[in-house]
């Protein structure tokens, strides 16, 4: 049965998951000190690199959420001025969610920290992987 995994391809998987579940933590933490959840976090990313507008249902997708919890997701990022919802253009049931300048800079912010970290871990990580 662990004819192709090795003690030290274990150590090396278990190495990889504590380092990635520090990083969350980290990611976690992160976020709590900037004013927001990390699910509001994730949204606001989200949004960003979808180029900075997306539908409520493209972004129940990718927060695998169902739409009516994403627009209670939505509904506090609006109260917290992090997003806005657009008018939907064709479909008025198609609401377009945008980033505010708020919004934009606290995710600079959260971004900068989380790729320094990453860029951190980075040697070890690829030293870890490089095990296996």
């Amino acid at each position: 049965m662990d004819e192709d995994l090795s003690d030290g391809h274990y150590e090396a998987l278990a190495s990889i998951r504590h380092e990635l579940r520090r990083f969350l933590h980290f990611s976690e933490q992160a976020a709590a000190s900037s004013g927001v959840t990390p699910q509001q976090h994730q949204a606001l990313l989200a949004i960003r690199a979808s180029g900075g507008s997306m539908l409520v249902g493209e972004l129940a997708e990718h927060l695998l959420l169902k739409p009516h919890s994403t627009s209670e997701h939505v509904d506090r990022l609006v109260r917290l001025g992090l997003v806005r919802r657009l008018a939907g253009k064709t479909d008025k049931r198609q609401v377009p969610i945008e980033l505010t300048a708020e919004g934009g800079a606290l995710l600079a912010s959260l971004s900068r920290v989380h790729r320094d970290e990453l860029r951190r871990i980075r040697p070890l990580l690829t030293q870890l992987i490089g095990t296996l």
